[in-house]
């Protein structure tokens, strides 16, 4: 059996230590390029999150914006 760390649980573990996660912090902090399909993969397994949708400004000063999950535990 292998006990090699998931990106599912490293998402989690990201979470739990920092309060949120985005595409961003997934992609430059864990190598998860593929947040949403992490998320959705939780949410299977019975994980609970929140998704905030961010608005903010590019390096260009272009609009843009982002999810941010959060978990719900409780």
């Amino acid at each position: 059996m292998s006990n090699k760390i998931t990106q599912r649980d490293r998402v989690l573990q990201f979470i739990r230590e920092n309060g949120s996660i985005t595409s961003w912090q997934a992609y430059t902090e864990i190598g998860c390029t593929q947040l949403a399909t992490r998320i959705s993969e939780l949410k299977e397994r019975g994980y609970e999150f929140t998704k905030t949708r961010v608005k903010a400004k590019n390096r260009y000063g272009d609009k843009t914006h982002y999810d941010e999950y959060r978990l719900v535990e409780g």
